[in-house]
């Protein structure tokens, strides 16, 4: 059903960016309690954060103000079920190429976030890293529960 968020800021209202598993059963947005022009969210499987993650968090943050950063993975995520080397492997097989980028496997939900906070707090684009939380969604009962440090 399109809306219209035409009159909506460019700016997200709640100064806040959210990264996330691309899972389809995750909602980052109706999860968060969020409306459109909340914040700024931020996929790519697993909610890993990357080098382009680091990209777009520094554009959220030096150019359109957002100040807070939370971070979602999930329980039953895809991430949990391979290795990054046995997926290369198999992918160089089928194509002659062994892809250059890591695919982020990770074998922990709280570790995983705890390693993305490292990340973010590591990164000197980042203006902004005293108010990173990190969550995990349990699928089956919708409940988010907060990883701590």
């Amino acid at each position: 059903m399109p809306t219209n968020n035409g009159s909506l800021p460019l700016a997200p209202g709640r100064k806040l960016a959210v990264v996330a598993c691309m899972d389809a059963r995750l909602d980052p947005a109706r999860v968060l309690g969020l409306e459109a022009g909340d914040a700024h969210v931020i996929r790519n499987a697993g909610g890993v954060v990357t080098e382009d993650v680091i990209r777009s968090l520094t554009i959220s943050q030096r150019l359109l103000g957002t100040t807070a950063i939370a971070l979602i993975h999930h329980t039953g995520c895809g991430m949990l079920t391979f290795s990054d080397d046995e997926v290369k492997a198999q992918i160089a097989t089928d194509t002659g190429i062994r892809p250059p980028f890591a695919l982020e496997a990770f074998a922990d939900l709280d570790d995983d976030i705890r390693q993305c906070i490292a990340r973010i707090k590591a990164s000197p684009f980042l203006p902004h890293t005293d108010a990173i939380r990190g969550f995990v969604y349990d699928i089956g009962t919708g409940d988010l529960v907060e990883v701590t440090s």
